[in-house]
């Protein structure tokens, strides 16, 4: 399947032709006539990207766009605008309000095509390095001077909260006066803020990383269980004591040479108890087995 594609216009005959054009090419297509059900679509389903109309009764493509860049559940789905209006004010306002593309009608299927792909192929792609990042067991979450979220990895909604991250699109208030702190005082990164996640019985540990960009602040999150990691982790994924060990250094980013250190056995036993591990838990690599394991602490 090349993706699911949510098509906003009031108009049933653009909804008609742009469907047709997008499902003979392998799309899975879904159609709305109102902003309101879009985003109502928009919550309940994994979309890829919208083809937005700006010219819409009540609320118009711009707020809803504008609405949808708010909400960091739906901000990083690409959107491209449809419209008739073409005067360089409309295809400035599309971008600034979080648009990645602009197509002025009358649609042109070849064109309509090559700019859905090129966008699904970038957005993927994003979605894709997060992912890696997030294997890796490094969680991150990028938010602007204000404490507004602008981007985050994919488990950091599970880490935080199941509610924090979905309904707000700022930090809380606790951990907000944390972060002002660390832009004013540096050296206060130091020391980690710790959020209790007490639904997942989970401390987060949060790290003021510094600014990579102008307009961004990067933290960095990190989970510890309370009570005996390796104890859950060997009962939740019958391992033994040793493997269930290796594993939880391997999900902190140790290498093979440091668990070796750190449990004082050999590098070579390492491997062995890795292999048998792997195996136990259905994984081929050190980035799935860090996911397995955070996901066994997470439960």
């Amino acid at each position: 399947m090349n993706g699911i594609v949510l098509v906003v216009d009031d108009s049933p005959e653009n909804l008609s032709l742009i469907m047709n054009i997008l499902e003979n090419s392998g799309f899975t297509t879904l159609v709305s006539q109102s902003a309101k059900n879009a985003l109502s679509i928009l919550l309940d389903v994994d979309v890829d990207l919208v083809l937005l109309d700006a010219l819409m009764p009540e609320t118009n493509g711009f707020e809803m766009c504008t609405q949808m860049k708010q909400m960091p559940e739906l901000c990083d789905i690409p959107v491209i605008f449809m419209t008739g209006l073409s005067e360089q004010k409309h295809i400035v306002q599309a971008f600034d309000v979080g648009s990645v593309d602009y197509i002025i009608k009358p649609i042109q299927p070849p064109e309509l095509l090559a700019r859905v792909q090129t966008h699904l192929k970038n957005a993927r792609t994003t979605r894709s390095i997060y992912r890696a990042i997030d294997f890796s067991g490094h969680h991150f979450l990028a938010v602007n001077k204000q404490g507004k979220i602008l981007w985050f990895t994919p488990q950091v909604p599970l880490i935080l909260d199941d509610t924090l991250i979905a309904e707000s699109s700022y930090l809380p208030e606790d951990i907000l006066h944390w972060y002002q702190h660390c832009q004013i005082e540096p050296t206060i990164a130091e020391v980690c803020y710790k959020y209790p996640n007490k639904s997942k019985n989970i401390n987060v540990n949060l790290i003021f990383m510094g600014q990579p960009e102008p307009e961004e602040f990067l933290i960095r999150l990190t989970v510890s269980k309370e009570g005996n990691e390796i104890a859950s982790l060997q009962k939740r994924l019958n391992l033994t004591a040793r493997e269930a060990e290796v594993l939880f250094w391997i999900s902190k980013g140790k290498t093979n040479r440091d668990i070796a250190e750190i449990l004082s056995i050999s590098h070579r036993t390492v491997n062995k108890h890795l292999e048998q591990a792997y195996v136990k838990i259905g994984v081929e690599n050190r980035a799935s087995a860090t996911a397995r394991v955070l996901q066994a602490l997470l439960v």
